[in-house]
């Protein structure tokens, strides 16, 4: 990395571009799941799990948009109600991320919030992707 640095700070071009793409694997919890099957029955769990990332999609969507226009006290509370529902349904790395995101806005760090809002993003959607996989499989 010193080479780079020191080539930008003499005005040269570098050519090279790395791409980050941040590729992190989720964490399902399919104990809960399966004790949520066992207590509710089929019909029951399905109901459940389908209420809960519904809500959850649309937590998403509100944190992102609270996180964007400042409204961090908002924000805080979807982002604590994510973690009980992404607990209820075995959602382990979600309701890891969405603590770590608490965690920033109570240490009103803007530059980590920001990069743990973006990877809330990112683990949301591959969360939503596992666990229909998961409930596939389980059919």
């Amino acid at each position: 990395m010193a080479c780079a640095v020191g080539a930008l700070m003499k005005g040269e071009i570098l050519e090279q571009v790395i791409l980050l793409a941040p590729d992190e694997a989720v964490r399902l919890n399919p104990d809960q799941l399966g004790q949520l099957y066992m207590q509710l029955g089929e019909t029951g769990a399905e109901d459940i799990v389908c209420r809960a990332m519904e809500e959850l999609a649309n937590r998403l969507e509100l944190i992102e948009i609270q996180f964007r226009k400042g409204a961090f006290v908002e924000m805080r509370k979807n982002v604590r109600a994510m973690v009980a529902i992404s607990e209820q349904v075995g959602m382990q790395s979600l309701s890891n991320v969405a603590e770590q995101v608490l965690n920033c806005v109570d240490e009103n760090d803007s530059i980590a919030l920001a990069a743990t809002v973006a990877r809330l993003m990112r683990i949301g959607e591959r969360s939503f992707s596992a666990i229909w996989e998961l409930q596939d499989l389980s059919v």
